[in-house]
């Protein structure tokens, strides 16, 4: 894995990772045309693990005080079951269709460009429909609610459709505000991520070489210092100017990528 392209796609990952372009969806299109390859995809999902750290990192104390809460908060008890129900669904279908997943979606390139730019006009829908928000603290999200958006993550196993873009589209779609759909996606990532990094690094540990694990030791890196960035600006950037941007970008990039796959392949 050449240094440049790891540096790359670890800079992509992190800054794709929290808004809803599909970073998995980006890293696959990217490494494609670049001719890069891991063992099994692994460094795609391995180095999520990095923009997981920057999200820790920027809601340390937050996340500090909902566990020292947990004893005596019926708010953080909560807000701590909604987070585990919103992740059971997509770790559990991840488990039982990660054969799948990993050998043939990863591999169909033109499947990622038709879901980026259908998720691009869903994105441009949603923002620009007019919406009746009922929360707009995540820590008053019931529990219930928090299931229905972990439903809508299930989709984001198909890559191009996007992490965050389903959680987000899904949770406004359920009464949610755009700032709050953004945060909650940021905490439905932690324990999403962290379980993709386990499995994925469980199932294929014995085809990872040593210069495999410099190579995505390198694109962690690199992935969680441009995480960090966009975490620390997005919530801002969407309360004042929603998501049309992310929605246009998406099928910018999804028919470009149709335009090089049919001329290169």
């Amino acid at each position: 894995m050449p240094i440049w392209q790891v540096l790359l796609l670890g800079l992509v990952e992190g800054l794709t990772e929290f808004i809803p372009v599909s970073s998995t969806g980006h890293l696959l299109l990217l490494g494609h045309f670049l001719g890069f390859q891991s063992p099994g995809k692994t460094f795609e999902v391995l180095i999520q693990l990095g923009a997981v750290l920057a999200v820790l990192t920027v809601y340390f104390a937050r996340l500090f005080k909902l566990i020292w809460d947990l004893p005596r908060s019926p708010q953080a008890r909560r807000f701590i079951l909604g987070i585990v129900l919103a992740f059971l669904p997509a770790a559990v279908a991840g488990v039982a269709l990660h054969g799948f997943i990993k050998t043939v979606l990863f591999e169909t390139p033109i499947l990622i460009c038709i879901t980026l730019i259908l998720g691009g006009i869903v994105l441009l829908y949603v923002d620009e429909i007019s919406l009746q928000p009922r929360y707009k603290d995540v820590l008053e999200f019931p529990p219930s609610l928090a299931l229905k958006i972990g439903l809508c993550q299930m989709a984001a196993l198909i890559p191009g459709v996007s992490r965050s873009g389903a959680t987000i589209v899904g949770a406004m779609l359920l009464g949610t505000d755009k700032r709050s759909a953004a945060e909650f996606s940021f905490f439905l990532a932690m324990p999403t991520m962290a379980g993709a990094f386990t499995y994925d690094l469980y199932k294929n540990w014995d085809r990872l070489a040593a210069d495999d694990l410099a190579g995505i030791a390198v694109g962690f890196v690199a992935a969680f210092l441009s995480a960090v960035l966009v975490v620390r600006f997005l919530l801002g950037f969407v309360s004042r100017y929603g998501y049309a941007l992310f929605g246009w970008w998406r099928i910018v990039v999804g028919g470009l990528g149709l335009g090089a796959l049919a001329v290169l392949g």
